[in-house]
């Protein structure tokens, strides 16, 4: 029996990329930035956002995890 990488198999993409989620942290840490318009921007809905980001701009849980097995994949390669 083959041996199955270890992580998510199949289903739709993610839309929260590393790259959004860096750009969503620089925005979220200005005062002037519209939610609403950061999110259509970046193509991901508000719960999303703020399930990665917090309101100052600090990354939250899941934030920390997609940044981490970003590097994980760089590693592998």
């Amino acid at each position: 029996m083959p041996r199955l990488e270890c992580g998510r198999n199949g289903g739709a993409p993610y839309k929260m990329t590393a790259a959004k989620l860096r750009l969503a942290m620089a925005a979220m840490g200005q005062p002037e930035t519209n939610v609403g318009r950061l999110c259509r921007e970046l193509g991901i809905t508000r719960q999303t956002l703020y399930r990665h980001v917090a309101p100052d701009g600090s990354l939250r849980t899941d934030g920390e995890k997609l940044l981490a097995s970003q590097k994980n994949q760089i590693h592998l390669k």
